[in-house]
């Protein structure tokens, strides 16, 4: 890539630039990046931009901070780095227009199943949030598949096949999607308890049967989800 990067949409710009970069020698082999500064330097932008491309390839585990300083483009094949970097080849307006997506159909959906979940679908809502729950202290458990099927089974009961059709349909991108936020709460408690803690508000409204609580459960989770990826629209 060669000449400055433009104004518009200066992340996704740096964010490309990156993915390029680090698909290339010496650093498909797992070398150093260049600082924060020096990558100001070069695309004559500010640190802003930088650090938000910078998180996503973190986020997607394809770069990592090492004790010492600077970050390291983490040792993969190119085949397996390509697997890991899959929602980091969709632009970060995509991840919110997606998560846009999810707000507007999750947060009804949950005050539907307050009022039409069975006591089985209940009790499966259960059991998810306690394997989510399990997820919590760990260090190397990202928790998205317990969280996508809580998610997923939610929706289910709110018995509208239109809705369960619609989701999985977009199954594995929004599963990508989740993996990528709860990968920014890796090795910090207190965030994953707190994302715990809204999913857990969200079951307890369903199984009381208040729907009202079960909106605004699900509505407090999400708007957390999407300012946690910077969606400046909410």
């Amino acid at each position: 890539m060669s000449g400055l990067i433009e104004r518009k949409k200066v992340s996704l710009q740096v964010l490309d630039y990156l993915k390029e970069m680090i698909q290339q020698e010496p650093y498909v082999n797992g070398e150093k990046l260049p600082s924060e500064m020096e990558l100001v330097e070069r695309f004559q932008v500010s640190r802003a931009p930088i650090r938000e491309a910078l998180t996503v390839l973190t986020a997607m585990d394809v770069i990592e901070s090492k004790q010492g300083g600077g970050r390291w483009v983490k040792d993969h094949t190119l085949l397996s780095m390509m697997e890991h970097i899959k929602l980091g080849m969709v632009t970060i307006d995509e991840v919110h227009s997606l998560l846009e997506m999810r707000h507007i159909i999750e947060t009804e959906a949950a005050a539907l199943a307050a009022s039409r979940a069975t006591p089985d679908e209940i009790l499966a809502l259960e059991q998810a949030l306690i394997a989510f729950s399990e997820t919590v202290v760990s260090k190397e458990t990202i928790g998205n598949e317990a969280d996508s099927h809580f998610h997923f089974i939610l929706v289910k009961a709110a018995k509208n096949p239109f809705l369960t059709a619609t989701l999985e349909n977009m199954k594995e991108l929004l599963d990508h999607a989740i993996e990528f936020s709860l990968r920014l709460n890796m090795g910090k408690v207190e965030k994953r308890r707190n994302v715990y803690e809204e999913h857990k508000a969200i079951y307890e409204a369903i199984a009381e049967k208040n729907a009202t609580a079960a909106r605004e459960a699900m509505n407090t989770h999400l708007v957390n989800v999407r300012k946690k990826l910077g969606d400046s629209r909410i």
